[in-house]
């Protein structure tokens, strides 16, 4: 008797279900109405922003940067000085930070301009082996004869392209002429107004070419660069942007980007070659960040910096079992920073 209750309120059940789904449902129209109108209640997705990486130049524009150059090597022993060990460590360190106005004369059809840089300000210092062999500031030179102070109110002239690399250098005798008149062999001076130097100093950020600077929140382009360690030889690393996102600051447009490198792969096969990767433990970081006023097609702020550390235990011969054997660290900082102040 109790299993013939069940069967009927399961039938009933049933016919309730199939009289619900086909006898009470809303005729086709006010689905659809009703569907359309909740569309229109949910908010589309916000669409990627997307941007044009590229810099900006016109004739008689002049800006105002400030750039800092730093880089640091060191070697530092722990434990006991293994006997074969031929030098005891130290630090050497150079900072160099010098403040321009780039002034455009002239942009050709492929919006490559020539910029005047002109020196306002410079400050220098060197350390070799953890003594200070060098410090200059023009704020208040000590020597005004000195062929740094002669560097300031002197330039040259380079050649830009849209992607911040320095196609040329064109004209620094002026600025060569003017320091060679210091009162001291101008070496320094002179090494800052090298090719290699000026273009380093101003074409260190490569923004992608235009067959691919045009970019989406989210994309990346990248770049490679090589830096030499001395006897540690030298690794190229793949500087990957990516576009993080795109600010508004009152009528002006500004592009955030994150720079985070890896060492490319060629550089993994030299070391693999030369046994550094069995002798040492390596840990590097390189990252960086960019904004772009993608109003002005001017660099608002760019900052890269690369640290390098290698590190290896040592026993020196006839050590005692129970000591520690002596551990070599060698470190490496690399710091780029180009700011606008005007």
């Amino acid at each position: 008797m109790q299993q013939v209750k069940i069967s009927r309120w399961l039938a009933s059940a049933v016919a309730c279900v199939l009289f619900l789904a086909a006898g009470c449902a809303p005729p086709a129209k006010e689905v659809a109405k009703a569907e359309v109108e909740l569309k229109e209640q949910i908010p589309p997705a916000a669409a990627e922003e997307a941007a044009t990486l590229a810099l900006k130049f016109s004739p008689a524009d002049s800006t105002t940067y400030r750039v800092i150059a730093e880089a640091e090597r060191s070697t530092k022993w722990e434990g006991a000085l293994p006997e074969e060990a031929t030098f005891k460590g130290g630090r050497n360190h150079s900072r160099l930070e010098m403040t321009f106005t780039q002034e455009i004369q002239s942009v050709d059809d492929k919006g490559n301009a020539i910029a005047k840089i002109t020196v306002k300000w410079l400050k220098y210092s060197s350390v070799v082996k953890d003594e200070s062999t060098f410090e200059f500031d023009s704020s208040n030179p000590e020597d005004p004869n000195h062929p740094l102070a002669k560097l300031i109110g002197q330039g040259y002239t380079i050649k830009i392209a849209p992607t911040g690399e320095v196609i040329e250098v064109i004209d620094v005798k002026e600025a060569q002429v003017a320091v060679r008149k210091g009162s001291v062999v101008p070496r320094r001076a002179l090494r800052l107004l090298s090719t290699e130097a000026i273009k380093e100093r101003h074409g260190t950020l490569v923004l992608p070419g235009a067959d691919k600077n045009q970019l989406h929140t989210g994309d990346n382009w990248s770049s490679t660069k090589t830096f030499s360690f001395g006897m540690m030889g030298s690794e190229s690393y793949e500087k990957v942007y990516t576009l993080n996102e795109i600010k508004d600051r009152g009528n002006r447009q500004v592009a955030i980007m994150a720079m985070k490198a890896i060492p490319a792969s060629e550089t993994a096969k030299e070391q693999a070659a030369m046994g550094f990767s069995e002798s040492f433990d390596n840990t590097k970081t390189y990252t960086g960040e960019l904004e772009l006023d993608l109003t002005t097609g001017k660099i608002e702020k760019y900052l890269e910096e690369l640290q390098s550390e290698w590190v290896i235990a040592l026993p020196s011969a006839g050590q005692e079992a129970d000591k520690e054997p002596a551990v070599l660290t060698m470190s490496a900082t690399h710091l780029y920073h180009l700011e606008k102040i005007d």
